[in-house]
């Protein structure tokens, strides 16, 4: 992808940036309205039976609304930008030549939605090398749009999100995390959390890393940690979070054969990584098995 004037390091113009956000937040609204009016009709399960199969085990789920609104998000992005590549938690994958990829979760927070729980959200990011330039997490429940561009600052519903340094104690501090779906996993994680809990205020897991992330950029969470997460579940949110002024941190070695993020409030950063390794020390490396 050729630079142009005015453009950042991804090779993206600040017009450029602000177009693919307007796109991502627009595609986000009209997902999110299919999830809210599909909600009725599979809240309390009544979709397990035939609409939800296993996707990495029977506690994870993927419904017919997944299905649907990443048809609809993938749809409605390549008809506005149809070179531009794709990379959905639902399978949608292609490859294509403007150096953009769109990072898809249609529906972070699949059991939150089959469980009326209305914590769930639609996130969109589009990423240049790598690095996502722009993100939108949406909750449809609450009407909540998250958005962020890089250099550009953080928002929740139009309003500015910007992190002042945090003067509490890591045991004032209110910690989010999430967990695997796999049984052995979260034994392991179950282990950590024995060390973590007694140490700070309390600790939330919401189900849905994305909103956690957001969570984190508009101080409802001081810090949030999750091992296994895929490029989806933290492409826009991330990318909220340290707009923000969030503290975004990788552990290469806190549970075995899985990368932790850690994202945290500024001033929490460094006494919340020092307590994570502890963690992880005074109980030995858990293995992350298949």
């Amino acid at each position: 992808m050729t630079a142009i004037a005015g453009a950042d390091e991804s090779g993206l113009s600040a017009e450029s940036r602000s177009e693919l956000l307007g796109l991502a937040r627009q595609v986000a609204t009209a997902a999110g309205d299919l999830l809210r009016a599909r909600l009725p009709e599979v809240a309390g399960g009544r979709l397990l039976a035939g609409g939800a199969s296993a996707k990495s085990s029977p506690t994870d789920l993927v419904t017919d609304v997944d299905r649907s609104s990443e048809a609809l998000i993938v749809g409605s992005l390549l008809r506005a930008r149809p070179d531009d590549s794709i990379l959905g938690e639902e399978g949608s994958s292609r490859s294509g030549s403007t150096g953009v990829t769109w990072v898809i979760d249609p529906l972070d927070g699949t059991i939150n939605y089959l469980y009326g729980i209305p914590i769930f959200a639609v996130s969109i990011a589009a990423s240049v090398a790598g690095r996502s330039v722009v993100g939108v997490v949406h909750n449809p429940v609450s009407g909540e749009m998250f958005t962020a561009s890089e250099g550009a600052g953080a928002f929740l519903d139009g309003n500015v999100l910007q992190l002042e340094r945090t003067g509490r104690p890591l045991g004032e501090a209110l910690v989010g995390t999430g967990f695997s779906y796999r049984s052995q996993n979260r034994a392991a994680q179950a282990r950590l959390l024995s060390v973590i809990l007694p140490e700070v205020r309390d600790l939330r897991r919401g189900g849905s890393a994305a909103l956690d992330l957001c969570w984190v950029a508009c101080g409802r969470l001081d810090a949030y940690f999750e091992s296994g997460l895929q490029p989806w579940d933290r492409a826009a949110g991330g990318l909220i979070a340290r707009e923000a002024g969030a503290t975004l941190s990788t552990i290469e070695d806190l549970i075995e054969g899985s990368p932790t993020i850690v994202a945290a409030a500024p001033g929490l950063e460094d006494p919340f990584l020092e307590l994570l390794e502890r963690a992880g020390s005074s109980s030995g490396p858990f293995a992350m098995g298949d």
